[in-house]
């Protein structure tokens, strides 16, 4: 007979599988609009290269440039940020297995 508190436990871990998942595809949503976002500054700052730009233009394109450098290093933390959620799925998944088997 099983014992009861491996249903607690397994629906405890489901639960946080379920929350992790959610998790995982906000961090996918979030990283593909953060990419679109990169892209489109990268457009402008290269946009603003060729028109070239006034000595009075100079701090708009040297913040555009700085702000494109802040995107992509945001994005490669949110990236990290993603590897771990799928490592944790992978943990929760491996030890929902082993609950249910118990």
């Amino acid at each position: 007979m099983l014992d009861p508190r491996s249903y607690s436990s397994a629906d405890d871990t489901a639960a946080e599988i379920r929350s992790e998942e959610t998790q995982l595809r906000k961090a996918v949503a979030d990283i593909s609009e953060g990419r679109m976002r990169l892209r489109n500054q990268q457009l402008l700052v290269a946009e603003m290269h060729e028109r070239g730009t006034a000595p009075a233009d100079c701090s708009r394109r040297e913040t555009a440039e700085r702000l494109t450098v802040l995107l992509r290093d945001s994005l490669i933390e949110w990236d990290r940020h993603r590897v771990l959620i799928e490592q944790r799925l992978a943990y929760l998944y491996a030890r929902h297995r082993r609950e249910l088997k118990s």
